[in-house]
């Protein structure tokens, strides 16, 4: 079991972002992390286990004030075995903290912090509308060390508009000389309801699959090359520090969510609770719950959802997931060079792992 709590607050709306989030405006964030508070504490005492992970994501929950996070996390701690937990992720912006604050993080129980950096190239932070600087980027790393956060990843993006492959390079020999724990490094994706895929839609920018490729591989065999076990499509961890939150999501674990447009999978049944903070808070507040939509997960549905999370890792997936036609795909992909068939398991190698949307369709 998983527990992730969306923060949904940003002080600025990053143009490629599909997450909900927006900035504070007049949604007061006290009564906010009240409710949360509230719903933490109506949900968490009702599963039936206890969750091994924390995962606090937006949004930019390093937003919140000292007062607001000892605030939420003395809920936590009331409600959960600290010492127990697997993780505590705490996602953070390196502009939103400072010594201070990262010390606290600390204090309140945090082992993991995962700074959304995505580029060291100024030119290409504009373009994101990030907020801090490469220098900011750096000293935040110090900082969170400096606190003793146990574990630090960085988020990396690639194929932004205007970044060249220099840029790109530049980028993951900077954050592999800060010798993190673990570094994400993601292809830039077009999601709707975005300033980007409007751009996209306008012809005022363009995606090249060829691109993308070169792009991965190139961060693949840098950072596996600077020690970096590249476990997931989009993730590379030192020995003995793969997201164990995450990891929980690849091979199908139950999870809970908490907070506005959060999602939950428990016993077979999805729910989602409402997009909107505002309403979030006072459904909290009235009826007790913010649920907006349920749906019990078919078996096959689920199935689909294990073969395309699962090709994404080093570990695959067992080839009893696919159906007859999909094995002998399967056999034609080994026989491609694209993916391994071993101890009935799946496995996609090489070009195949740059490949992995299209060939999990193809399975599924």
């Amino acid at each position: 079991m998983l527990l992730y709590l969306h923060i949904p607050f940003c002080h600025r709306v990053c143009p490629y972002c599909s997450f909900y989030k927006h900035t504070p405006g007049a949604t007061p964030i006290g009564a906010f992390v009240e409710a949360l508070a509230r719903e933490a504490r109506q949900r968490i005492p009702r599963l039936d286990e206890q969750p091994r992970t924390i995962y606090l994501g937006g949004g930019t929950p390093s937003m919140l004030s000292p007062r607001h996070l000892e605030q939420l996390f003395g809920t936590l701690h009331d409600l959960l075995d600290f010492p127990a937990l697997d993780e505590v992720t705490f996602e953070a912006n390196p502009a939103t903290f400072d010594a201070k604050k990262a010390a606290l993080f600390r204090h309140l129980g945090v082992t993991r912090v995962s700074l959304g950096i995505q580029s060291f190239a100024p030119h290409v932070l504009k373009t994101l509308g990030r907020e801090h600087t490469p220098e900011q980027a750096a000293e935040s790393v110090a900082i969170l060390r400096h606190a003793g956060i146990p574990e630090i990843n960085i988020d990396l993006m690639f194929s932004i508009p205007g970044q060249s492959e220099s840029d790109w390079h530049q980028s993951l020999a900077q954050a592999a000389r800060l010798n993190p724990d673990h570094i994400s490094a993601y292809n830039l994706t077009y999601e709707e309801d975005t300033a980007f895929f409007e751009s996209l839609q306008r012809g005022e920018v363009t995606e090249s699959e060829d691109t993308n490729a070169d792009l991965f591989h190139l961060a693949s065999n840098f950072l596996t090359s600077a020690g970096f076990d590249h476990y997931e499509t989009s993730n590379y961890a030192k020995p003995g520090c793969h997201s164990s939150h995450n990891r929980g999501y690849w091979r199908g674990e139950d999870y809970l969510g908490l907070g506005p447009s959060a999602v939950s999978t428990i016993n077979g049944i999805r729910t989602r609770n409402i997009a909107d903070t505002a309403k979030f808070t006072s459904m909290i507040g009235t009826i007790g719950h913010a649920t907006a939509e349920s749906e019990t997960l078919t078996p096959d549905a689920r199935r689909i959802e294990r073969i395309a999370l699962g090709l994404r890792t080093t570990a695959g997936i067992p080839l009893d997931l696919l159906t007859a036609d999909a094995r002998l795909r399967a056999q034609t992909l080994q026989d491609e060079n694209l993916a391994r068939i071993s101890n009935n398991r799946l496995t996609l190698v090489h070009n195949g792992r740059a490949l992995v949307d299209p060939i999990a369709a193809e399975l599924i």
